[in-house]
Parts: structure tokens; C-alpha cells; sequence
């Protein structure tokens, strides 16, 4: 991004301020941005401030600010109309996974924004080019995927739809470096876009391993701790192949591929845990059972946690190995 472009002069509305949306919103504000935060939910307003309120409290004592919380919150407009939206350049939407309460709110909001404004979704499931169809210049439109909490984690996928413009798909791409995230585009719509689809393969294989009974849920988050945990914050699949071996990968995967799962269906432990009424950590019944005081401290665990990856993983950025020769460069 320019050091010419200032985020003072570029408001952004974000519309849903649930986990997801608020910590977007604190994101938005703390890379200087004015922000207008639109929730919709009868009722829900109050929560919405307390919840952008927490995350600053916690990115203040962390670090992350640049002077006090009141200094970013009085960019911050929040309120339950849409129209209050009307000066944004661009709009974040992330409400309820659900194509027809979205294409509504971006009917709405098609009609509020100026014609050039970029309107994204969040959504991690619903294809862009779906929900381009609800609004004017669909060339604007995209789909900017998160990862909670917004406002620590290094990830932000830019996905376009089959009619986004390359050219603004570049500028959220570049933009997304003034919000501290090692961008990501997919440059063609696939459901489930770049991220989700590599993480469901390894969903899937994962449910295979205990549905078939090859090894228990333990087991396999902690193989996938200690493997993939290991590496990928620092290199990703495609440079850990390079650094280990390539030719090597290519064997196994000749051996290993047909004896994958490829089942099209959710496997028959989620299906039960689900139809149980199970939510995960939010009811406490999931793979694993949590009482109260361990749901607490679980959710007080990663959000530390978030805080000290996104240290360490800013210790080795994407083109840490450019800055180091540079760094030889200007030694001579």
C-alpha cells in the first residue's frame, strides 16, 4: 500500500458486529481507518459495544495500540440503520450464513453506497459469485474471508466472483498489508476458496481416521499439532515440500492418494455429536466434553495465544528471506 494513501480519508462500514464482525470493526480502527458499525439484530447493539470495548481493552494491554483506546473508539459509529452507511468506501458484511438475509441487506445497501464503493461478504461457504448478482457494478464486489480474532490473526483472503475487477481485487490485496495480514487472492470463485478447502480435506481425513476407527480424537489433534502446527505458521504446504524434499512427496502421494477418504458426506461422529445437539465449546458437548470453568479457560488460552503466534509469525513474515538479502545488500 502507498505511504501516500491515508485511512482517514477511506471510512469503512461493517455490517454485523457478532464475534466476527465487531473484532473486523477493531481491526478497521486500529489500522486508522473511521468506521461505521451497522448491527441489525433487534437488541444486540449494547452487546456489540461491550464486545469492541473488550478487544480493545485486551489489544491495549498487548500492545497493539498506538496510543489510548478512547483515541481509535471515537472513530467508530455504531448503530441499526443501514443508511448510516452512505459515506463508506467500503462495506464488510458478515451476518448469518445465509444467502437470502445477505442478498437483501446488499440490495439495501447497493442503493445507499456510491457506485464505486467496494461491497464485500465474509462468508466462509457462500460462492462470490452468487452474491454479486444482488448488486449494481458487480465488479466491486468481493469476498474478504477473516480469521477470529480479526484483529491479531495474520490471515485475509480476497476472493473474487466471476465479474470482480482484477484491478480493485489488487487494491483490498494491497490494502490488506495496512491491516497487518499477509493477504491472500483467489483469483477465480471456488466454493470454499483457498483456505476452508484446505482445511476441510484435512476435516474430512481427520473424522476418516476416528469414524473407521484408526486412532482417537486425542491422537489425531495431537499429530496434527506437532506436524502440521510445527511447520505451516512459518512456511505453508508447497515451501515445506521444497525444504524437505520434493521428489520424496511425489512418491508417497502416488501410494498414499487412492487410500484417502473422498466420502462427499459429514462423517458419522460429527453427524452424531450435531443431532445430539451438540455446539462444541459453546454448550460444552463436542469431540470433547467441557465444563464451565474449563470452557473459560480454553477461550482464555487461545486468545493469549493468538497474541503470542502473531508475534512469532511476525518474526517471519512471507519475504523474510528478500529482507535478509537486502540486509546483505546494504552491507556490501
Amino acid at each position: 500500500m502507498s505511504r501516500e494513501f491515508d485511512p482517514k480519508t477511506f471510512p469503512i462500514g461493517v455490517i454485523g458486529l457478532g464475534m466476527m464482525g465487531s473484532s473486523i470493526a477493531v481491526c478497521m480502527l486500529i489500522a486508522g481507518h473511521p468506521v461505521t458499525g451497522v448491527e441489525l439484530v433487534e437488541g444486540a447493539l449494547e452487546d456489540a459495544k461491550l464486545r469492541i470495548k473488550g478487544h480493545f481493552k485486551l489489544a491495549e494491554e498487548k500492545g497493539l495500540l498506538n496510543g489510548p483506546t478512547e483515541n481509535y473508539l471515537k472513530n467508530l459509529h455504531v448503530s441499526s440503520d443501514l443508511s448510516t452507511l452512505k459515506d463508506c468506501q467500503l462495506v464488510i458484511e458478515s451476518i448469518k450464513e445465509d444467502i437470502n438475509i445477505k442478498g437483501d441487506v446488499f440490495k439495501a445497501v447497493d442503493k445507499i453506497v456510491a457506485k464505486d464503493a467496494f461491497i464485500t461478504s465474509n462468508t466462509s461457504a457462500i460462492p462470490i459469485s452468487d452474491l454479486q448478482v444482488f448488486v449494481s457494478n458487480p465488479e466491486r464486489f468481493f469476498g474478504l474471508h477473516w480469521m477470529e480474532p480479526a484483529f491479531t490473526t495474520r490471515f485475509l483472503e480476497v476472493i473474487c466472483g466471476d465479474k470482480s475487477d482484477l484491478k480493485k481485487a489488487q487494491f483490498l490485496y494491497d490494502l490488506g498489508e495496512l491491516w497487518q495480514k499477509e493477504t491472500v487472492l483467489l483469483k477465480k470463485d471456488i466454493p470454499g476458496f483457498i483456505a476452508n478447502r484446505l482445511m476441510y480435506a484435512m476435516y474430512r481425513e481427520a473424522m476418516h481416521l476416528v469414524d473407521e476407527d484408526y486412532a482417537s480424537v486425542e491422537d489425531v489433534d495431537r499429530a496434527c499439532r506437532n506436524v502440521a502446527g510445527y511447520f505451516i505458521p512459518m512456511m505453508g504446504v508447497f515451501r515445506w515440500m521444497d525444504f524437505t524434499g520434493i521428489a520424496s512427496y511425489r512418491k508417497v502421494m502416488k501410494d498414499l492418494f487412492p487410500t484417502l477418504d473422498n466420502s462427499d458426506a459429514p462423517g458419522k461422529l460429527i453427524n452424531k455429536i450435531v443431532n445430539e445437539g451438540g455446539t462444541g465449546i459453546f454448550n460444552g458437548k463436542g469431540f470433547y466434553q467441557y465444563t464451565e470453568e474449563e470452557k473459560k479457560i480454553w477461550q482464555e488460552l487461545y486468545s493469549n495465544f493468538s497474541f503470542e503466534i502473531r508475534d512469532l509469525t511476525l518474526k517471519y513474515p512471507a519475504d523474510i528471506v528478500q529482507q535478509k538479502l537486502k540486509e546483505k545488500e546494504e552491507k556490501g
